[in-house]
């Protein structure tokens, strides 16, 4: 019996053992490379077997795998397929195997994919968006994509670029874009939306793309997408930033030696009497140095023995001065105005939360974020809370409603100077110009910075009134006291909404109905301070003004959908309302009873107010087909009919269209080509409007401001007091025949995809021209108006743009990919009015049929007199018969003769950047920039003064140390000499090489392994750093050839360069 037992005992120890050599269970999990979050359904199979399973609602999986196997399948549907080895534990990745073919493109009331689209479209996805720290979005699409050009001319913490698409296309009207967020037209501050609520930004920039916008489309449209829940399990995310700012573009080279100026402006001096001898100029030079009366320089910053001078007749400063001079009451030293004022430990934090998921019947995506950007001068920062929900729910089988609605609050402090030139409150002016003998600091005997009875630091305004002595340039300013005493804030809530319900009528019949609102409130509030500057003597003033924006938005479309056999129909039947209104009520005091309370009832001097109120609309039926057949042949065709207020009633309608096609020529039997995954040729031609005219003084293609005029077709008036009675004046003339300005644009192009979609691009000539111009045509005073508001002559924009992408590597450890994109362009004024002759002067511009838009009418520079050093300019020599028979050189700069310099805008301008992913880690570059343009360098040609009057003590670049002199003849910089006026006056010598290289943005994370997060419940965990506005490399240090088309100014607000680290948490 004990042997049976011992022999059955053995037989089930051998058996279980051989059952477990035959099987072992294996635990795993599987999740989304893209963010970390599992992946419910995916397929689990044991290779070579039929033994599988599927992960649960966390991607979890157990599976029995045979003694004889070690390789799992695992597949998913839109996933790449992976083969992995067999561990317990194991945590497996998914890749998105989604064809670059088949990406959605959000378009006009809708949306397509890549692959049937028949217009000129370009997408910045996600992952782009959020390695930008930009407050404002406009900043991070320059270089992007192709066709986009973005100028700025104030690095102001939360203002935005000024963004330009395929060119300029008006003269005097409206050159921007129209933006579109989830659907409806947005007309408020871009700055109000959070970057990391962006899903995606998709550019239309042809008439298929964007003549269902009608009235508003002609300058390209921008389409912002917000995100919305994707995922069946809840998924939190964290995002985090903290950083510094600074000055991303630095300083002119400019003296900064008090020694060197001093010797430089005593030459000056000398040189402008050198005619009565040299005896009788050094004894002007030494006499009136420092006598402002006499276009000297007011201050001494040295101490000079006693009977002796301060520059000798060597032209250099007496070796026995020593820095720092006294009067006995005060002390007199020289600071360093750029290194003073601005700062460096500008700290800068955000945080973002959200929440996402989704069941069958409902998706919802909710965030907030608050954002702190500090700038790189005091009161200068911008603060934002923003908070957002998007929420779908199907609510039957046959119909689906939704919302997307945001609030946000920003607080800005803008000290709004620092964008105008010459001001006396602008620091960016006064420290780029300011020579380097000046006191910032008022100081005692001892050398000590003074406090006065308030415990205020007292600042230096060069005015004479504190201490004994003037300053003769910028008398009266000091833009730091200013800064710390004068206040500016706005206070902006941003409430936008959008509802919408989509209902099923029939098989493929849906109807739609938007409704959006968008409702800003700002209120602004300052204080000009009755201590210092200015407005001491008027005991300060305080102004207010509250402004209200709401705007609504309705849109009613009837879709119809259908595929038959190889057809495939897309109807589409609308109508759209949009309404808005602006209102501004501001009041003004002098004399504040408490110099820091902002508010008009805190002063009792000189009361003003004013109070405006600007409505439009616009109101459009539409319709747009779309055919494809066998996704090889595409069609497309649109039309609107629009109303626009902004024009009489009998002028107040326009039709718009589009016709579109692309033949995708790889499906055709004869392209057998394996390498080519899709080639696609493609053409558009249609018709958009411009309704938007600007303001007189505010309308030309240079101006920095521009404000709008809704009512264009009617006089306007301004009414004013004349002894208690009233009295009105004609501030406007309008014109009742005023209608629209249309864009004729025609875009033919190929979209490519080769080698498994590892090399992707796009090749697109374009042609856009601008007809019956909103422009305001010059009168004769005698017709009681100088300019007339009329539709004249045309514009031509045409170019071709290039956009490519490359994956070089592209493995599951190994990632590495580039892009590049380019931009040629050539703008032309087809036609002017027949009064004009073929061309318009203004100014130092000319505009001129047959030629650009940009093209400057100025002096040309003929070098210098070497016998004198004097500057010399050309002048045409004209016969008696009014014929030019040559060029000669002048002296005077204002007989010389003006000549048209041609096109200044660059022959091309784009971006490209490259990412590397590996085994966690990833890097990405991004660049911008534009080659073959000019333009005119403001601030050097200020530097570059002779001494002349109001330029006694303005700085000099550098450069001025390779002057004319008797000892150095063999220049181009003319002698400096206080008698010479014209020397830096506008002419081509100014004008500089407008290319750029800009280092727009470095990232770098590292991604923890999910493996290891997992005990943890953690998803997803990213670590990095990021640097936004790295590094610009231009023709002049200081210069920055992206503030406009024609003129650079380093006396606005620098750009910043922000420099942060941060972490990225998904539960």
């Amino acid at each position: 019996m004990k042997k049976l037992i011992f022999l059955f005992t053995c037989l089930f120890m051998v058996g279980v053992s051989l059952t477990s050599a035959q099987s072992r269970p294996i635990s795993g999990k599987v999740i989304s490379s893209e963010d970390g979050k599992p992946v419910i359904g995916a397929s689990v199979l044991v290779k070579g077997t039929t033994i599988g399973t599927i992960t649960d609602v966390n991607g979890n999986f157990t599976i029995d795998l045979p003694a004889n196997a070690n390789t799992l399948v695992i597949s998913y549907v839109g996933m790449e397929t992976v083969e992995v080895e067999a561990k317990n534990g194991m945590v497996v990745e998914l890749f998105s195997s989604v064809s670059e073919l088949d990406e959605v493109i959000v378009t006009a009331f809708g949306t397509t994919t890549k692959k049937s689209f028949t217009g000129s479209a370009a997408v910045i996805k996600e992952d782009d968006i959020i390695k930008r720290q930009a407050s404002n979005i406009t900043n991070a699409l320059v270089g992007q994509v192709a066709g986009i050009q973005g100028l700025s001319s104030n690095g102001q913490p939360g203002v935005g670029s000024t963004i330009r698409i395929r060119g300029i296309g008006s003269l005097n009207a409206s050159n921007a874009p129209l933006y579109i967020v989830d659907g409806i037209p947005y007309d408020t501050d871009i700055s109000a939306i959070n970057n990391a609520d962006i899903e995606s930004i998709t550019i239309l920039k042809d008439a298929a793309s964007n003549a269902l916008y009608g009235a508003r489309g002609a300058n390209g449209v921008v389409i912002i997408t917000t995100k919305r829940g994707k995922s069946r399990e809840a998924l939190v995310t964290v995002d985090t930033k903290w950083g510094n700012n600074s000055r991303a573009i630095p300083a002119y080279n400019v003296m900064t030696d008090p020694a060197m100026y001093y010797e430089t402006f005593y030459r000056a001096l000398y040189n402008s009497r050198i005619s009565a001898g040299v005896t009788a100029a050094h004894e002007y030079a030494n006499k009136n140095l420092l006598d402002v009366s006499q276009g000297g320089l007011g201050y001494l910053v040295y101490t000079v023995p006693q009977n002796e001078r301060l520059i000798g007749t060597n032209f250099k400063l007496n070796p026995n001065a020593t820095l720092g001079y006294s009067d006995g009451n005060f002390t007199y030293l020289p600071d360093d105005w750029y290194g003073e004022l601005f700062k460096t430990n500008n700290f800068r934090q955000e945080y973002n939360v959200n929440i996402s998921g989704a069941t069958d019947k409902l998706s919802y995506y909710a965030s907030i974020g608050k954002l702190d950007d500090t700038g790189i001068i005091e009161n200068s920062n911008f603060s934002r809370f923003s908070s957002r929900a998007n929420v779908d729910f199907q609510v039957k089988k046959w119909l689906k409603i939704g919302t997307n609605f945001s609030f946000a609050q920003t607080k800005s402090r803008y000290p709004s100077e620092q964008t105008t030139t010459n001001s006396s409150g602008n620091l960016f002016f006064l420290t780029s110009n300011i020579a380097p003998i000046y006191p910032l600091y008022i100081r005692d005997a001892d050398g000590n910075i003074m406090v006065d009875h308030n415990g205020f630091i007292m600042y230096d305004y060069g005015d004479g009134t504190i201490i004994p002595y003037k300053r003769p340039f910028m008398s009266q300013s000091n833009p730091a006291s200013a800064l710390m005493l004068n206040k500016e804030f706005y206070l902006t809530d941003y409430f936008i909404g959008k509802w919408y319900a989509i209902a099923d009528l029939y098989k493929g019949l849906k109807f739609t109905v938007n409704y959006g609102s968008t409702n800003a409130n700002q209120r602004y509030q300052y204080t000009l301070n009755p201590f210092y500057g200015q407005f001491a003597d008027m005991g300060g003033a305080a102004g207010v003004s509250q402004t209200r924006f709401t705007s609504t938005n309705q849109q009613y479309l009837l879709t119809y959908e259908n595929r038959f056999n190889l057809n495939n129909i897309d109807l589409l039947l609308g109508y759209e309302l949009y309404e808005f209104k602006n209102a501004d009520l501001s009041g003004y005091k002098q004399k504040l009873f408490q110099p820091f309370v902002p508010e008009v009832s805190n002063a009792i001097l000189q009361p003003s107010t004013s109070s405006s109120t600007d409505s439009y609309s616009t109101m459009g039926v539409l319709f747009q087909a779309k055919y494809d057949y066998d996704t090889k042949y595409f069609a497309s065709a649109s039309y609107r009919r629009d109303a626009s207020s902004c024009f009489a009633p009998k002028n107040r309608w326009g039709n718009f269209w589009s016709v579109g096609g692309a033949w995708d020529i790889n499906r055709e039997s004869f392209m057998s080509i394996d390498f080519i995954d899709m080639l696609k040729l493609k053409a558009s031609y249609g018709a958009q409007g411009n309704d938007k005219l600007y303001y007189p003084g505010t309308a030309t293609i240079n101006s920095g401001t521009a404000t709008i005029n809704y009512y264009p077709y009617i006089d306007q008036y301004e009414v004013k007091e004349v002894n208690g009675e009233f009295s009105t004046a004609r501030i406007y003339k309008g014109n009742e025949d005023l209608t629209w300005e249309t864009s004729y644009n025609l875009n033919a192009g190929i979209d490519f995809s080769m080698f498994n979609e590892r090399f992707n691009g796009t090749i697109e000539g374009f042609s856009r021209k601008t007809e019956d111009m909103l422009y305001y045509k010059p009168m004769p005073g005698s017709a009681g108006y100088t300019e007339s508001p009329m539709n004249i002559g045309s514009v031509r924009n045409s170019g071709v743009e290039v956009d490519l992408h490359m994956d070089i590597i592209k493995s599951r450890s190994f990632v590495w990919n580039i892009y590049a994109n380019a931009t040629f362009l050539k703008n032309r004024i087809i036609a002017l009015d027949e009064s004009l002759n073929g061309q318009w002067i203004d100014g130092n511009y000319i505009y001129k049929e047959g030629e650009s838009m940009y093209n400057f009418y100025i002096r040309k520079y003929a070098g210098i007199d070497p016998e004198t050093g004097a500057s010399l300019w050309y002048k045409d020599v004209i016969d008696n018969d009014g014929n030019i028979t040559g060029q000669e050189k002048v002296t005077n700069w204002s007989t010389a003769t003006q000549y048209e310099l041609g096109d200044v805008l660059p022959d091309v301008y784009g971006g490209f950047g490259t990412l590397f992913n590996f085994v966690g880690f990833d890097l990405s570059i991004s660049c911008a920039y534009q080659l073959g343009g000019k333009i005119y360098d403001n601030t050097y040609a200020s530097l570059m003064h002779a001494g002349y009057g109001d330029n006694a003590g303005r700085n000099w670049h550098t450069d001025i140390l390779k002057a004319w002199t008797p000892e150095n003849p063999n220049t181009d910089v003319p002698r400096v000499n206080s008698n010479d006026q014209f020397t830096n006056y506008i002419s081509d010598r100014f004008i500089v090489s407008s290319d750029y290289l800009s280092i727009q943005n470095i990232t770098l994370g590292y991604t923890l392994p999910s493996k290891f997060l997992k005990r943890f419940n953690i998803n997803k965990l990213r670590i990095y750093g990021v640097a936004d506005n790295v590094a610009l490399f231009s023709a002049r240090k200081g210069l920055d050839p992206r503030q406009s088309y024609t003129t650079s100014n380093a006396e606005l607000y620098s750009p910043i360069r922000s420099i942060s680290g941060g972490i990225n948490i998904t539960f």
